[in-house]
């Protein structure tokens, strides 16, 4: 990079890491569309276990889907987690999805 010495090439180097940045954004970025379970670990046995339980209202209906909850996202989570690591990601992409787990407690 030029050194920068005037208020034009300032504004000149701002506009282009703006460009480059949008660029880089929407080359990277992705599309979510909102839906009743948006959760990406909801699958089939927790949507089963929820349509059971709301159906008998019982408490133990409830624990077991509390459970089904449970076991589904630490089975996605770690899932996730064993990829980041297998492929030697960096540490900030193992971050994100530790946030994402706890961001994403019921």
């Amino acid at each position: 990079m030029d050194h920068i010495s005037s208020k034009k090439s300032l504004e000149q180097v701002v506009q282009e890491f703006i460009h480059n940045t949008e660029e880089i954004w929407f080359k990277h970025s992705k599309v979510i569309n909102i839906t009743k379970h948006l959760k990406s670990w909801w699958n089939e046995d927790c949507q089963r276990e929820l349509e059971e339980y709301r159906t008998l209202r019982s408490l133990e209906d409830w624990k077991f889907f509390r459970s089904i909850i449970k076991k589904t996202k630490q089975v996605f989570f770690d899932s996730k987690i064993q990829k980041i690591v297998s492929k030697n990601s960096s540490s900030w992409e193992l971050m994100n999805c530790i946030m994402a787990t706890t961001n994403n407690k019921d």
